[in-house]
């Protein structure tokens, strides 16, 4: 029997309402898009990369609302099963979108949320 037949992923979601990774990568190399599978077309020079988690899971289709509704981000990627929101466009943009999730996620939902974070 081969190893990997026997290997499984087992992911634990902890109840609760959270934004557990709210971060901006500034300026990321252009590989980085690749690999993510992020629109090509973007100008690298001038961009950023925004991850953020969120539970409920379902949370993440809220979070990629307010964030084209907030600022001139677009969306990359968004996940209702995992709670995954990545998020793409210039760094002040990026910044808009997360700052407006975070302010309506804790102000208007009661999430407890973690600080946003910049490399």
């Amino acid at each position: 029997m081969e190893l990997h037949e026997n290997m499984r992923i087992v992911q634990e979601l902890v109840p609760g309402k959270q934004v557990t990774l709210c971060h901006i990568i500034a300026n990321p190399d252009d590989i980085l898009y690749v690999k993510l599978g992020l629109d090509p077309r973007t100008d690298y020079t001038r961009s950023a990369i925004g991850v953020l988690t969120i539970s409920p899971a379902e949370s993440a289709v809220i979070a990629a609302d307010i964030a084209l509704k907030s600022s001139g981000a677009e969306v990359g990627f968004v996940d209702r099963f995992t709670g995954t929101l990545i998020i793409s466009g210039s760094v002040s943009a990026v910044e808009s979108a997360f700052t407006a999730i975070r302010e309506y996620v804790i102000n208007k939902l009661g999430y407890t949320c973690c600080e946003l974070t910049k490399t």
